[in-house]
């Protein structure tokens, strides 16, 4: 494909996106109900629709605010979509809030969640504990932290008293997250070049990260995820800051996370790769751009287009902001109708707690690294 059939390919999917339209307005007491894909916890409105302009297929959201009456489900944030791409039905409801994705917006990459929320929760995803005088203390040292998302404190009015004051720092992956590896032959997957997995610091050095081919490494597992390389299981590891080591297995395409921080016990094994995580610096990009042959990273789909080979998808994957990993389908695939499809995939790595409940006399929030800079807007 030429390079201006590329440029062509591009301006199509541009045409596209603004022909959907950017709407930034918010509804309030308005449900779109039905057509939903799933429900996350989100802050408020706002984190919400942030939540739907990542998942690869929301088109628009219906959030259950603090103030609904009916049960408990606060926090609910619905992720929707239709064949449509609008809403079948809006009715007028008291306690919900609806919108659209903003994927076809000029958004930042990493948006400011700046807001805190009195008297709620985000339970989960501790790992690490402190005490701090107020809030703000507890949030200057989520900012501090590299490995902090998000942070919630016990105020001087919490109750049992020997929990007052007390900070906990808190975390969810920001590495992107293949749903489903597997082997498949006549396809080749991979990821954009443009990912960024620490946030930009000009005192962010690269690194590299120790790894110890057909060598098993104990532990008390963390987290078992699906991981196209050895190099992708070292970022996951990276990113969560309860992981000392990993194991890779190539055979089922696993990163199992471990936690051992007394001791470093090896064994041999053949068929995996183990290795050590890399702190506060920005891993080496080597495993970015290596592309996976006859490897599918099925699903998280936002969508396809046919292209000439597995370089020019890549390639297009890269210059699309929302396009975190990719799948291209070769000649050798065995389904004629499938060969040169170009799937564009991603997942949610905005900040997500697992769990957001009302409770009295706690204050919860979010790191402020993303607010430091001035957003300049795309040209």
């Amino acid at each position: 494909m030429s390079r201006t059939a590329i440029f062509a390919s591009l301006l199509s999917l541009f045409g596209i996106a603004t022909s959907q339209g950017c709407s930034h307005q918010l509804l309030k007491d308005v449900d779109f109900p039905g057509t939903d894909l799933k429900f996350v916890y989100a802050a408020d409105e706002n984190h919400c629709q942030l939540l739907c302009t990542q998942h690869p297929a929301c088109l628009f959201f219906t959030f259950v605010r603090p103030d609904w009456t009916r049960d408990n489900r606060h926090f609910y944030c619905y992720l929707k979509s239709t064949p449509s791409k609008e809403p079948n039905v809006q009715t007028d409801l008291v306690g919900v809030t609806s919108g659209f994705s903003l994927r076809h917006c000029s958004t930042r990459p990493r948006p400011c969640l700046q807001d805190v929320y009195h008297n709620v929760d985000f339970p989960g995803a501790d790992y690490r504990t402190l005490f701090t005088h107020d809030y703000k203390e507890c949030q200057r040292t989520c900012n501090q932290d590299i490995n902090c998302q998000f942070f919630t404190f016990l105020t001087e009015r919490f109750t049992p008293d020997k929990y007052k004051y007390k900070c906990y720092l808190k975390m969810s992956m920001d590495v992107p997250t293949t749903p489903i590896v597997e082997r498949k032959i006549g396809v080749v997957s991979g990821f954009s070049h443009a990912l960024h997995m620490t946030p930009p610091s000009e005192t962010v050095s690269e690194c590299e990260g120790q790894q110890f081919p057909n060598m098993d490494m104990l532990g008390n597992s963390v987290e078992s995820l699906p991981a196209g390389s050895a190099g992708h299981c070292q970022a996951l590891c990276s990113a969560h800051p309860l992981c000392t080591h990993f194991t890779y297995a190539s055979d089922s395409l696993t990163c199992s996370l471990r936690r051992n921080p007394d001791e470093l016990v090896r064994r041999p094994k053949e068929g995996v790769t183990s290795g050590l995580p890399a702190r506060f610096c920005q891993l080496d990009r080597c495993w970015l751009k290596q592309a996976q042959p006859n490897i599918d990273f099925r699903g998280s789909d936002i969508g396809f287009e046919l292209m000439d080979d597995a370089d020019i998808c890549q390639k297009s994957c890269t210059s699309d902001p929302h396009c975190q990993f990719y799948t291209y389908v070769t000649q050798d695939f065995a389904d004629r109708s499938y060969r040169g499809r170009c799937y564009f995939k991603r997942s949610i790595t905005l900040p997500a707690p697992p769990k957001i409940n009302k409770l009295p006399h706690v204050v919860s929030g979010f790191s402020l690294r993303d607010c430091v800079k001035p957003f300049q807007p795309d040209i």
